[in-house]
């Protein structure tokens, strides 16, 4: 169980800080939530403590998990399939494991493939939630402002 002030990850959200745990009462369930605000976009969030561990709740990666995601950013993109459809289907996977490095690995594909060939509505939104969800957590991880984390992002594809 998190405690207030810890720093973590919602999957699909990006990170966030345990601001406090409340009991709500919701559709006549009485259960504790984490509440979380999360920096990018300054939004809060409620999630049941009991369904933590099963919706991918985590803690926020440290400084030497920062520099592997750099590493993987600036790494030569995996192959992707050719086919719209699979590609997105397993873009999309890999960002609701809420695992940061597939989530870097995601954005840093799309960059590269946007970058060479374009890419479509899907994903451009795509890409640009991916992005929102890795600069959440290095804003966090890094202590740093969100305009900050999103230049050192956008460093690692110049």
């Amino acid at each position: 169980m998190f405690k207030i002030g810890d720093k973590v990850v919602y999957p699909m959200h990006g990170a966030g800080v345990i601001e406090a745990i409340e009991e709500k009462e919701i559709l006549g369930e009485r259960q504790q939530y984490y509440v979380l605000r999360l920096p990018v976009g300054n939004m809060k969030v409620m999630v049941p403590t009991a369904n933590g561990p099963n919706i991918g709740l985590r803690q926020v990666i440290g400084q030497e998990e920062v520099q592997k995601v750099f590493g993987i950013l600036k790494d030569v993109s995996t192959q992707m399939p050719g086919n719209w459809n699979r590609r997105y289907r397993a873009n999309l996977e890999k960002i609701k494991s809420g695992n940061i490095y597939e989530v870097a690995e995601v954005v840093r594909n799309l960059a590269r493939r946007e970058r060479e060939k374009g890419l479509s509505s899907g994903e451009k939104r795509m890409l640009e939630s991916a992005r929102q969800i890795l600069i959440s957590e290095l804003v966090l991880a890094t202590e740093v402002e969100e305009d900050k984390a999103r230049s050192m992002l956008e460093e690692m594809f110049a």
